[in-house]
């Protein structure tokens, strides 16, 4: 983590509470001195500050990978600041580019509208909707027209353009960038003079449009914002940045039961950035527990606790309760803490190939007894298809009351 020069002024005990709070579990935070500054300003003025967040309705579904930007949102909502949750249905009609090695192909807008109107219900289950601004870029992105969008790309050069690390790197390969691709970190950046924003969150791989924001801002003659981004969540597998493509996510709409046994199957060292970056619960009481495992407490009390957490957070109290004895029910006492790790190849694979190269089963013949014995579980779901095929991704396969493994299919 990465939180800037810290300041060496003298600060209010709140703005001081406010800045670690900011700073929980945070990639960067810059510049630092000029948040402290708002900070204390907005704690003299009794005036709240502006705080984005955009996000491209490139998907229907959230999973919780997102919500980790979500969560910094809510903290500093409940410090009494305004959060505007921005929907990028202009942006989304270009498509963001970070992270790309080829052009991203934009949506149609009818896409766009049917995607858009999950997100604001998925992402209330952490904001508080009656405390949240939500804005749709379309509002001054359209009325800009040609000559608008022309002034707008006059305030940018091509140099610093090609600066940006996935565009410089296309560009010495010798891939196509096209010329509607420099649009968007421009509109992305004009969307923060638009909301006079204070401070814009985003993921590590949104750096350089945040800072975009902080140029344009300038170049209009306000204040620029300062930039927050978060890491990028590590999914299930452990490895990889939790994502759908690579199928080790948790989607926030998921079923409950389903949802406690994923957060269970994560490792013991990765269960503590997911604390860190999902839970509620303070550092100190993270800590606390962390001291109390590191004594000798079961890590997996740890777990059931974040697993409780989450479920209840996107379901209910209730549905999380009921998630833990259903998960000790089906499997007596649920994932053992230390499991085998397998690597196998050759995805999509069908279940029995998969028994057979995990060493759960001595042949595929036998899988498929097992499996029409109702004796296999994949991420806790009984296997009853002998002709199941899994898709690439990490998978806790449980053969048995006994044996399981926890198999990534690349």
């Amino acid at each position: 983590m990465n939180q800037s020069a810290v300041t060496t002024n003298p600060v209010s005990d709140g703005v001081g509470r406010a800045l670690e709070i900011s700073l929980r579990g945070v990639q960067e935070l810059l510049p630092q001195d000029e948040w402290v500054k708002k900070l204390a300003r907005s704690e003299a003025t009794g005036k709240p500050l502006r705080i984005k967040l955009g996000l491209d309705p490139t998907a229907p579904d959230i999973h919780i990978g997102h919500t980790v930007v979500l969560n910094k949102m809510r903290q500093l909502q409940d410090l009494g600041h305004q959060v505007i949750f921005l929907i990028g249905d202009f942006t989304s009609l270009i498509g963001d580019p970070s992270g790309r090695n080829s052009t991203r192909p934009p949506l149609t807008p009818e896409q766009i509208k049917a995607n858009a109107e999950t997100y604001y219900r998925q992402a209330s289950l952490v904001l508080d909707p009656a405390r949240t601004e939500i804005r749709y870029n379309s509002e001054w992105s359209e009325p800009l027209g040609a000559s608008g969008m022309i002034q707008l790309a006059a305030r940018y050069t091509v140099a610093r353009m090609m600066e940006r690390d996935d565009f410089h790197k296309r560009f010495t390969t010798g891939q196509s960038i096209a010329v509607h691709e420099f649009l968007y970190p421009l509109m992305q950046g004009y969307d923060s003079v638009a909301l006079k924003s204070d401070l814009e969150l985003g993921g590590t791989d949104q750096k350089f449009n945040l800072l975009m924001g902080r140029h344009l801002q300038q170049e209009y003659g306000q204040e620029p914002q300062c930039v927050l981004t978060m890491p990028l969540l590590v999914g299930l597998d452990g490895v990889d940045k939790m994502s759908k493509s690579k199928n080790n996510y948790i989607g926030i709409s998921e079923e409950p039961n389903t949802m406690f046994a994923k957060v269970l199957s994560i490792s013991d060292t990765l269960m503590w950035d997911w604390f860190t970056l999902l839970s509620f619960q303070s550092l100190e009481q993270i800590a606390a527990l962390k001291a109390e495992v590191a004594g000798g407490r079961n890590p997996k009390d740890a777990k059931v606790m974040l697993a409780k957490e989450i479920t209840t957070r996107f379901h209910s109290a209730a549905a999380a309760e009921a998630a833990e004895q259903d998960f000790h029910n089906r499997s007596k006492g649920g994932v053992p803490d230390e499991i085998p790790d397998v690597s196998l190849s050759g995805a999509p694979l069908g279940i029995g190939a998969l028994l057979k190269g995990a060493n759960l089963a001595p042949s595929s013949s036998e899988a498929g007894r097992l499996i029409d014995g109702g004796g296999v579980r994949v991420d806790g779901s009984v296997v009853s298809d002998k002709g199941l095929k899994l898709e690439a991704g990490t998978y806790v396969v449980q053969v048995g009351k006994r044996k399981f493994a926890r198999v990534t299919l690349g």
